[in-house]
């Protein structure tokens, strides 16, 4: 007998609907296709929300909904191969699927995002809200892996480290090493952060934030741990089994 997949689109129509009477923890990961420098590839956030996702749910028991791939992604905008969804289209395809889930029998819903953009959170946010007051039953989680990874700068990074920086570089080389280049451009970021619209190509000649010259696949697995650690108290404190 194969194992269970993790995966619900790699399940057939019976067995979910038989899993679902577990009320398993249901996952959905998020990604965006955002320039990460010259050295990351561009799903380098739903890369680390899948992998994140599928790690989670072998430890708790739960199950991986088919990703969103595409994000707000707006600061990155001027780059080559980044692609924006509106703050309405990111908050309707979420509030939709949702409670499209939660109408199969899914309580105990987890949106995990690998992109942290803030209004990108905003809208996956809006569209969790968005979907409780419809009325769908149980709860929803939403938030970014990178919520708990900045819990690390000022220890395992500066303070000042972000996006392609150390840390996000160190995570990749430990969760998907063939995908990482040899460069590891500096990041500075000149733009002010009162001026609205995208950054210019002098206020961020490079879509890095951070120094990512020492980044490591050995910090990378540090990092991937504390996520982990993080994401299993969230769940157990809040997205307990037995939602009614």
């Amino acid at each position: 007998m194969s194992p269970r997949s993790l995966w619900v689109g790699e399940l057939d129509s019976r067995s979910w609907e038989q899993e679902l009477r577990r009320d398993p923890l249901v996952i959905l990961p998020v990604g965006a296709l955002e320039a990460h420098g010259p050295h990351l590839p561009l799903s380098a956030d739903q890369i680390q929300a899948e992998r994140t996702a599928v790690e989670l749910a072998s430890a708790h028991g739960g199950f991986v909904l088919p990703s969103l791939c595409y994000g707000v992604c707006r600061g990155a905008r001027n780059f080559p191969g980044t692609v924006t969804l509106s703050l309405e289209t990111l908050a309707r395809l979420s509030e939709e699927v949702l409670t499209e889930t939660a109408r199969m029998g899914a309580r105990r819903l987890l949106v995990l995002s690998g992109h942290a953009e803030a209004p990108h959170m905003v809208a996956l946010r809006e569209g969790a809200e968005a979907a409780l007051r419809s009325g769908m039953p149980g709860r929803v989680l939403v938030l970014s892996d990178y919520d708990f990874v900045y819990e690390l700068r000022g220890t395992e990074a500066p303070v000042t480290d972000g996006h392609a920086g150390l840390l996000e570089t160190s995570r990749l080389l430990a969760l998907a090493p063939d995908l990482v280049g040899k460069a590891r451009p500096l990041g500075p970021s000149r733009r002010s952060r009162f001026r609205a619209g995208a950054p210019t190509a002098e206020e961020w000649p490079e879509s890095v934030l951070g120094d990512p010259g020492a980044a490591s696949a050995e910090l990378g697995q540090r990092v991937q741990r504390h996520v982990l650690e993080r994401l299993g108290e969230t769940v157990r404190s809040e997205l307990a089994g037995g939602v009614p």
